[in-house]
């Protein structure tokens, strides 16, 4: 390593390769002398390089070897050489040994004194590489567990007692002071990890000798590597998880709920916390709502431009019923959050009734809705109405009395908007009449129906073109996307470091928009079928949720196999053939 290289940094680099602009180079500069950082961490915390070129470019002025470690088969005997205690304290992973050479990975290049030291417990000559630090963290999580350098001091503590194979510590009181502090840094480093991978919930499922630890990560459910034998703790750990949640750590027996605020990185959560006993103990999941996230504008929700379009009109109408439908998870209240957002102004009031109240919305009146109590959605409706409202929320349409008082609100000068449970826009309709609301009301108060998913959208750091399409699905493509089945294209991710190899990274809305014009309301009577409504309603435009993903197939934002896990459905007749 020559003193040339040591007096140039990352940035110089990357600025004579031309990745980096003059005002990009004064900028990262500020930013790593105001946190006190590598200049390789200012890169990626700004932007201006992936982890990868900056960890390269830091590789290249130490004249060490850049290496991927996550595509690397590291021998479990090359693994032992090194105490894990050793692994986790110098951040490395041992990569091969060849002889009494043992070539060692880090993120950043280990002094003189550290090298020494660990020739010398060693006992063995050593070789430096580099590579990026969430690939030393991804792969020490996979071979080690979430927390296993915590789990391991943990271990040690004398103070633990053991009763019927759980740890037992002294959390008589509910003040986290007293819960043991290796046990709030694991719960801290499960949180904080969630929070890191962009988790939706995380699930802590125990069993008779093991426990489980899984993230919903893009709608997917995720298992976590955890450290071996973490199941003599579990106990512990959901007792810490009550105290933060101010449950009673006493109460084993009976479900509880309870919530939990934090902020990180600038951001504030809320944790939704839920406990429900088992055979074998208490299961535990947190939902995670992020408070600014929430708060998208229309043009980020994944609308088409047509559809946001006819959205935004939605909003400015001054009466009528807007109902979005889809499963728990797909979105629903982020929509309604962003038509709220557009629909609140000076000039009208807007109160919501919610359950639960997810987030303050400034300007907004917004009502609990408490069922215990008395407080449900119907009986909170005709409270609010009361209050002269040009723009009522209803968290969901549960009940016949509920959705009686929404359509009639809808027609006496009142901008409705709620959530169905339906499968599709169309099935909005005849959701309505199983309620026993009259035909003719729906047709005169529905104004729109919109369904929603959530599809996960495909990496941009490693998108690649998908060469993969069955003849059958090019063919389907090209009729509803009207071009020439040769240019028909689809994407998909390759796995990178940014997306944790898995080719995804976050997701996007698909949209069905059902309008209900004149001609359809006519059409609504109790002997209408959805088939007659959808054949109407293409006149004007409908086109299905497995037809709009096309769309975003063709255009690269989600891969051919996410819109047909989101909108598959079965053909019978295909089966029979299979069988005959």
């Amino acid at each position: 390593m020559s003193l040339d290289s040591l007096k140039k940094d990352v940035g110089d680099l990357l600025f004579e390769q031309g990745q980096l602009t003059d005002k990009q180079l004064e900028q990262v500069r500020r930013h790593q002398k105001r946190f006190n950082l590598k200049q390789q961490r200012s890169l990626v915390d700004l932007n201006f390089a992936t982890e990868e070129v900056a960890y390269r470019a830091v590789a290249q002025l130490a004249r060490l070897d850049y290496v991927e470690l996550l595509k690397q088969e590291i021998p479990a005997a090359v693994l032992q050489i090194i105490p894990v205690k050793a692994i986790f304290n110098y951040r490395m992973v041992p990569l091969s040994l060849e002889g009494d050479l043992l070539t060692i990975v880090t993120s950043e290049p280990l002094l003189p004194l550290e090298q020494g030291n660990l020739r010398m417990m060693l006992n063995k000559r050593l070789k430096m590489a580099i590579t990026t630090p969430s690939a030393i963290s991804s792969f020490l999580k996979e071979k080690f567990g979430l927390g296993a350098a915590t789990i391991e001091k943990l271990r040690e503590r004398k103070e633990v007692t053991w009763s019927s194979g759980e740890t037992v510590f002294d959390v008589k009181s509910t003040d986290a002071g007293q819960m043991d502090p290796t046990i709030v840094d694991f719960v801290d480093q499960i949180l904080a990890e969630a929070l890191r991978l962009q988790a939706t919930d995380i699930h802590l499922e125990p069993y008779s000798a093991t426990m489980h630890l899984r993230y919903r990560i893009d709608g997917m459910m995720q298992s976590i590597p955890i450290p071996p034998g973490l199941r003599q703790f579990y106990g512990t750990i959901i007792s810490r998880i009550k105290i933060m949640a101010r449950l009673d750590i006493a109460e084993r027996r009976q479900p509880q709920d309870g919530r939990i605020t934090m902020k990180r990185d600038g951001e504030d959560y809320d944790l939704r916390v839920s406990v429900l006993p088992t055979k074998h103990g208490e299961a535990v999941c947190l939902r995670i709502l992020g408070r600014q996230s929430m708060f998208l504008e229309m043009s980020q929700l994944g609308m088409e431009p047509a559809q946001e379009a006819l959205f935004a009109q939605l909003t400015r109408l001054q009466q009528g019923m807007i109902l979005i439908t889809g499963p728990t998870g797909s979105g629903k209240t982020t929509t309604l959050y962003a038509a709220l957002a557009h629909a609140n102004d000076e000039s009208r009031k807007v109160i919501t009734i919610e359950d639960p109240v997810e987030y303050q919305l400034e300007g907004v009146q917004q009502i609990q809705a408490h069922e215990d109590i008395g407080l449900t959605f119907s009986a909170g409706l005709r409270s609010v109405l009361r209050h002269d409202p040009d723009v009522v929320l209803i968290g969901e349409i549960r009940d016949m009395e509920t959705a009686e008082i929404a359509v009639r609100s809808a027609q006496t000068g009142h901008l409705v908007f709620s959530t169905l449970h339906t499968n599709d826009s169309v099935s909005a309709v005849t959701r309505l009449m199983d309620m026993r609301i009259e035909p003719f009301l729906i047709g005169s108060s529905l104004v729109c129906s919109i369904a929603q998913r959530l599809a996960r959208r495909t990496c941009r750091h490693c998108v690649t073109g998908d060469q993969a399409i069955p003849p059958e699905v090019r063919q389907e493509m090209a009729r509803n996307l009207r071009m020439a089945p040769e240019l028909v294209k689809a994407y998909r991710g390759a796995g990178c470091e940014e997306c944790g190899q898995r080719g995804f990274r976050g997701r996007v809305a698909l949209y069905e928009f059902f309008l209900v014009t004149d001609e359809i309301a006519d059409l609504i009577t109790p002997s209408v079928t959805t088939g007659q409504l959808r054949e109407a309603a293409r006149k004007y435009g409908w086109s299905s949720l497995r037809e709009q993903a096309w769309v975003k197939v063709h255009n690269g934002l989600i891969p051919l196999f996410e819109q047909q896990r989101l909108t598959h459905k079965i053909d019978p007749q295909a089966l029979f053939r299979s069988t005959a």
